[in-house]
């Protein structure tokens, strides 16, 4: 099953990503895309998985929230700052903290986790990169879609 895009209102602060949600509740987990910018090279330390280049243009990160789903997509659009630190608890945390890289575009879905992440195509930019607690055997849930005109993850 894909995501039908019934756009919502964003929650957050202003230019926050478009946010796309079902129409019918989702069974069992939640899934969700986050359509990532990244507007120069970056080369992010990504906890203790490594340190990896990030190429500039636009990535998909794939993720699930058993409850809560909207908290945690507001948690990975908003910026850190001084009066609202936030910590680096999951992979896209170290990526998301870097001011080159923005979230665009939010996607739910009510598909498994993995199945949506190995439907993406793209090119895997960081093995491991939120997958230490992949049962289907993914190489990572982020993906390198190719530089920002030639993906649709800013429309």
């Amino acid at each position: 099953m894909g995501a039908r895009a019934a756009p919502i209102s964003p929650q957050g602060e202003p230019g926050a990503a478009t946010v796309a949600a079902d129409t019918a509740p989702a069974p069992g987990p939640t899934t969700y895309r986050l359509h990532i910018r990244v507007a120069a090279l970056l080369t992010v330390t990504v906890g203790r998985l490594g340190t990896f280049a990030f190429p500039a243009g636009d990535y998909v990160y794939t993720g699930s929230a058993r409850r809560n789903l909207e908290a945690r997509v507001a948690r990975h659009c908003r910026r850190a700052t001084a009066e609202r630190p936030k910590p680096l608890r999951w992979h896209i945390d170290y990526l998301l903290a870097r001011p080159e890289a923005a979230v665009v575009r939010v996607e739910r879905l009510c598909a498994d986790e993995c199945a949506a992440n190995q439907a993406m195509g793209g090119t895997v930019p960081a093995p491991g990169f939120g997958a230490s607690d992949c049962a289907a055997g993914c190489i990572s849930h982020l993906r390198y879609l190719g530089p920002g005109e030639a993906s649709p993850a800013g429309r």
